[in-house]
C-alpha cells in the first residue's frame, strides 16, 4: 500500500478545549488508529491491515463488549429472491422523514449486499435453511420486504462481534483495550495526528498515554447513556463525539435520538440500560396491546406494529398518556414456547430473569433511548471536517438515516462506510484538503455559556452524569417542547456554570478519572443535543415537539450543523437543503457504488 504522509512529530498538539488530563507517560506509534471494536471499527481495523497499514485498534471495555454485541434484529440488505436495492431504498427514504442523503443510502443499498457477503466470508454464521443453505429473512418495522438476516435468532449482534474479534486476533492487530479516549492530536497544519487515551488497569500500558498516527477512525458508537434508561451498554457516553467537537469537526443531527418503542420496562426508578424487545418480535406477529387487550396500532399506520419506529414509539406514549399508564404490552403468547425458545432465546431469558414469561403473559414496555441517527458529519468516504480524522458507525452521521433510522439498517452501515474508509486510508497519496465548515443560509447561532477560559473546562464531578441524565429524559427525551428543552438547557448551564465558579473560586476541579471524564463527555453531547432540539421547530421523524406538531418542509427540511467554539460555546446553523454540502474543499470524484 502507498501509505499516507505526514506522519505527525512528537510535539503534536491538543485542542485548547481538550479534557483535563495528565500528560502521556507513553506513546506508540501506527499508521491508523481505530476507536472503537464493534462492527464499523473493526471492519475498518481488519480491511487497512489487510492492505498492509499498521493498524491500533482502541478500544474501551474488552475487545467484543462494544454495542454491536448487543444488536439483536439483524442486518438489512437485498439478498432476498424479489428484493432490490431499489426497494431497500425506498423503504429508507420513508423511514427517514425526507432528511436523508439519496446518494448515501444508495450507496448503503447498492454496496450492502456485497458487504455482507464479505462478512459471511470473514467467518460471520447467519441463519439459514436446514436444505438450501439460503439465509433465512425476515421484516422489521418499516420494510415491505423479507430483507433482514439473522444469527443466532435475536443474536445478531454477537455472531459478528464473535467473527470480527476472531479474524482481528487471527491477524495479530494491534489492541489496546480498557481504554478511554480522551482527544485528538494534531499535527501544526491541523490534521489529526492521533490520540491520547487513558488505560485502566496495569500492564505493559497504563494510565494516560497517546497513539500516534497518520489516519484517525472514529467508531465509539452511541450516547444513550445521556438519559436514564437507554438500551446502550454503560460504555456508550458520547466519547466520539465530544472528541470530534473538541478537535473542531463539524456534528449534525444529533436532535434526532431513536426511542426504541418496545424496550423491557422494570419500573418507574429503572436506570441505566435496559433489555431491548427486539423489533424482530414485532415482524414475526406480536401484537401492541393496552391492559385491556386492545390493539392501537391498527389504523394508524398501514404497517400497523411494523411502521417505523418513531410511529410505533410516539403511538405508544399517546396511548400511555390517554390511559394515564406507565407502559404498554406487547402480546406474542401465540407464538408458544417452541417458537420462543428457537427464535428469541435471548428475549426469552431476559424477560425470565426479571419474573415476566413471554410465553404466558404480555410483556410491558415502553419506549427507551436507543440510537443516535446523527453525529460526526462525514462525506461518502468517511471523512470528516478535520483532516485526517474519520468516523463510522453510530458515531458518525453520513446522511442514510435522516431524521429516523431504518430498523436494521445500522449495522449495514457500519460495514459498508467502514469499507470505503479502509479503501480511502489506503488508496494512496491523499489531497491535502483542509477542512472548510459548511455554509448555510441562516446565520450562525452561539448556544451555551463559555468554559473556564485558559486552561480548558473544568471536569464535572462522575455524580454529575446521573443529574445530566435526569435532566436531559424529562426535557428532550422522546415528548418535547420549547418549555422542556429551555428548561433542560438552563439545567445543564447551571451544572456547568458550579464547576466553572468552583474553578475560578478556589482553582479545583473535579479530579481528572474515567468517572469525571465520562460526566464532562455526556454534558457537552447533551448541550449538542438541545440546542439542535430547541432551534429545530417542528416535528419530523424521531424529534418530536409537542408546541410544534407538524412537519414543516418549507422551513426545516434541512441539517443542522453544530460546531464547538475555543471558548466553548456553541455554533449551531443549518444546511440550505436536505443535501449535505462537501465537508473537505478537495474531495475525490465521488461514485456511488462499487463493482
Amino acid at each position: 500500500m502507498s501509505r499516507p504522509t505526514g506522519r505527525p512529530a512528537t510535539g503534536a498538539t491538543t485542542p485548547a478545549t481538550a479534557l483535563r488530563a495528565p500528560a502521556p507517560g507513553w506513546a506508540t506509534e501506527a499508521d491508523v488508529v481505530v476507536v472503537g471494536s464493534g462492527v464499523a471499527g473493526l471492519t475498518v481495523a481488519l480491511r487497512c491491515a489487510a492492505a498492509g497499514a499498521k493498524v491500533t485498534v482502541v478500544t474501551k471495555a474488552r475487545l467484543d463488549d462494544g454495542s454491536t454485541r448487543w444488536a439483536q434484529g439483524g442486518i438489512a440488505a437485498a439478498l432476498g429472491e424479489g428484493d432490490t436495492p431499489g426497494q431497500h431504498l425506498d423503504d429508507t427514504l420513508v423511514a427517514g422523514a425526507g432528511l436523508c442523503d439519496e446518494r448515501a443510502v444508495r450507496t448503503l443499498v447498492t454496496e450492502g449486499p456485497g458487504a455482507v457477503r464479505r462478512l459471511i466470508a470473514t467467518g460471520a454464521r447467519f441463519d439459514a435453511d436446514e436444505d438450501t443453505g439460503e439465509i433465512l429473512l425476515t421484516r422489521e418495522g418499516g420494510h415491505h420486504r423479507s430483507r433482514i438476516a439473522h444469527a443466532g435468532g435475536d443474536a445478531t449482534g454477537a455472531e459478528i462481534s464473535r467473527a470480527l474479534v476472531a479474524a482481528v486476533r487471527a491477524a495479530g492487530i494491534d489492541t489496546v483495550e480498557n481504554a478511554l479516549v480522551l482527544d485528538l492530536l494534531k499535527d501544526g497544519s491541523g490534521r489529526a495526528a492521533g490520540v491520547t487515551l487513558h488505560v485502566m488497569g496495569e500492564g505493559r500500558r497504563d494510565g494516560v498515554g497517546a497513539v500516534r498516527a497518520d489516519a484517525v477512525v472514529l467508531a465509539t458508537g452511541g450516547m444513550g447513556q445521556i438519559f436514564s434508561a437507554t438500551t446502550n451498554p454503560a460504555v456508550s457516553t458520547g466519547d466520539g463525539v465530544a472528541l470530534a467537537l473538541r478537535a473542531g469537526a463539524e456534528v449534525s443531527d444529533l436532535e434526532f435520538v431513536q426511542f426504541h418503542p418496545t424496550v423491557l420496562w422494570l419500573g418507574p426508578e429503572a436506570q441505566g440500560q435496559q433489555p431491548l424487545v427486539s423489533e424482530a418480535v414485532r415482524g414475526e406477529g406480536a401484537h401492541l396491546v393496552d391492559a385491556d387487550g386492545v390493539r392501537f396500532m391498527r389504523g394508524r399506520h398501514e404497517l400497523a406494529e411494523l411502521a417505523p419506529r418513531d410511529i410505533v414509539a410516539k403511538a405508544i406514549m399517546r396511548r400511555m398518556r390517554e390511559r394515564g399508564a406507565e407502559h404498554m404490552y406487547l402480546d406474542a403468547r401465540h407464538f408458544g414456547a417452541p417458537m420462543w425458545e428457537r427464535r428469541f432465546p435471548t428475549i426469552l431469558a431476559a424477560c425470565r430473569a426479571h419474573g415476566i414469561d413471554p410465553v404466558t403473559e404480555p410483556i410491558p414496555v415502553a419506549p427507551a433511548a436507543h440510537y443516535a441517527s446523527g453525529g460526526v458529519r462525514t462525506d461518502l468516504r468517511g471523512r470528516t471536517t478535520v483532516p485526517g480524522l474519520y468516523a463510522c458507525g453510530e458515531v458518525a452521521c453520513t446522511g442514510v438515516h435522516g431524521a429516523n433510522r431504518l430498523a436494521s439498517n445500522s449495522l449495514l452501515e457500519g460495514l459498508v462506510f467502514a469499507e470505503r474508509i479502509a479503501e480511502d486510508i489506503t488508496a494512496g497519496p491523499r489531497p491535502a484538503g483542509a477542512a472548510s465548515p459548511a455554509a448555510g443560509p441562516a446565520p450562525a447561532r452561539v448556544s451555551g455559556r463559555p468554559g473556564a477560559g485558559p486552561g480548558g473546562p473544568p471536569l464535572l464531578a462522575s455524580e454529575a452524569r446521573y443529574q445530566i441524565q435526569h435532566i436531559m429524559t424529562h426535557g428532550a427525551g422522546v415528548l418535547r417542547s420549547a418549555e422542556s428543552l429551555a428548561r433542560a438547557a438552563d439545567r445543564l448551564d447551571q451544572v456547568q456554570d458550579e464547576a466553572v465558579a468552583e474553578l475560578r473560586r478556589d482553582g479545583k476541579t473535579a479530579e481528572p478519572g474515567v468517572g469525571t471524564w465520562e460526566a464532562t463527555n455526556l454534558h457537552l453531547v447533551a448541550r449538542v443535543l438541545v440546542a439542535a432540539a430547541l432551534r429545530r421547530e417542528e416535528t419530523r421523524g424521531c424529534h418530536w415537539r409537542e408546541d410544534r406538531p407538524e412537519r414543516d418542509d418549507a422551513a426545516w427540511r434541512r441539517h443542522l450543523l453544530v460546531t464547538l467554539r475555543p471558548d466553548g460555546a456553541l455554533d449551531v446553523r443549518s444546511t440550505d437543503s436536505e443535501a449535505f454540502p462537501p465537508p473537505t474543499t478537495t474531495p475525490r470524484p465521488e461514485t456511488e457504488s462499487r463493482p
